[in-house]
């Protein structure tokens, strides 16, 4: 690739491909050297599509505010569900257990760490 990019013209199409590949390198061979390493990222692209799909009808929140706090409860839900917890249950439990929560204990409410109170369904 390297010997490629000497024989392609400055600023081309081309050029700035190679380019931008040659930068990437050791992140693009990176799977190379490690077998639980995906060689592309297709399930995350399909697990984040509808959120993606959405985005235009989000536009509209009101305020640049209301759409951040849209974005941040989205990507708990979407974060909750990649760990396996049903989002309703999840955030329904968070919710009632945050106002006696200790605040230096909040990391354990999190989608990856989070253990329900009691059997939820």
């Amino acid at each position: 690739m390297v010997a490629q990019r000497k024989l392609v013209s400055e600023g081309s199409a081309i050029a700035k491909a190679l380019d931008y590949s040659l930068k990437r390198w050791e992140a693009l061979t990176r799977y190379l050297d490690d077998g639980h390493v995906p060689i592309d990222n297709n399930w995350v692209e399909n697990q984040i599509r509808p959120w993606a799909i959405g985005r235009a009808n989000w536009l509209f929140a009101g305020s640049l505010r209301a759409g951040q706090r849209a974005a941040a409860i989205m990507s708990l839900l979407r974060s909750a569900q990649l760990n396996g917890h049903e989002p309703h249950a999840y955030l329904k439990d968070v919710l009632t257990r945050l106002p006696t929560h200790r605040a230096s204990d909040v990391a354990t409410l999190l989608p990856h760490r989070w253990q329900p109170t009691v059997a939820v369904a």
